[in-house]
């Protein structure tokens, strides 16, 4: 092993401390508020993903795990109620974010089953407020994970297999949790570089299919991860 990969792999070691963020989906139409509620999301150290019509936030939720959803009601094609229907088999809490801000609105919204409704125009400080009070109340992600004999704590970082420590890196450790936030849910390439690397996924797999086969032989999961042929990686069971 060069000095150079000597440090890589101890500087990842080094930032074991970080947390996972919960993840969020924004279903809005229109460009300008999608950009200014992902930035100002953004900075707050949540991972966004944008769709720009119902038909593409349900094509999304099929491919991916997410903690909260940020939905607009009149939508191109699938409208906001629809989608809804589509989302409350799943648990993931909803925050209507509309211009349909009448008393008659807000009950009709919060009776079909969003967590919370928000009336555009609105105040950004006040959505990221209403975000954090309904990730509080509906309890995010799982601080612990239990997948067969394998134990992953997502607060401490942790990770055990028949209760001995199993010594991952930073990016290993990030891998794993989305794998397994996401279980038996086939996740792009693209997908897993961007969540995991945080950077522009440039076609190039060989550091995320390093990453995955050192996965496989710390947890002894090679008939576990899955590779999916022109898709990326599904943890089965």
């Amino acid at each position: 092993m060069t000095s150079d990969s000597m440090y890589a792999e101890d500087k990842e070691l080094i930032w074991r401390g970080e947390h996972f963020m919960n993840s969020i989906l924004i279903v809005e139409d229109d460009d300008s508020i999608t950009e200014l509620i992902q930035m100002n999301l953004s900075k707050e150290g949540y991972p966004c993903t944008c769709a720009h019509d119902g038909t593409e936030g349900a094509r999304l939720l099929e491919k991916e795990h997410f903690d909260l959803i940020l939905l607009d009601i009149m939508l191109p094609g699938m409208d906001g109620y629809t989608l809804l229907e589509q989302i409350k088999p799943t648990g993931t809490p909803v925050i209507f974010l509309t211009a349909k801000g009448s008393v008659e609105d807000r009950i009709r919204g919060l009776r079909a089953g969003a967590d919370d409704y928000l009336a555009k125009p609105f105040q950004i400080g006040e959505l990221l407020a209403r975000v954090e009070a309904v990730l509080r109340r509906t309890g995010g992600k799982e601080d612990k994970l239990i997948l067969w004999d394998v134990s992953i704590d997502l607060d401490s970082r942790q990770v055990t297999k028949d209760g001995c420590p199993v010594i991952l890196t930073a990016k290993e450790f990030d891998l794993l949790a989305q794998l397994a936030q996401n279980r038996n849910v086939a996740l792009h390439r693209e997908t897993l570089y961007k969540k995991v690397w945080k950077e522009p996924f440039l076609g190039e797999t060989r550091t995320l299919d390093a990453h995955i086969q050192r996965l496989r032989k710390k947890l002894n999961w090679e008939d576990r991860i899955k590779t999916i042929f022109r898709i990326g990686y599904r943890l089965e069971g």
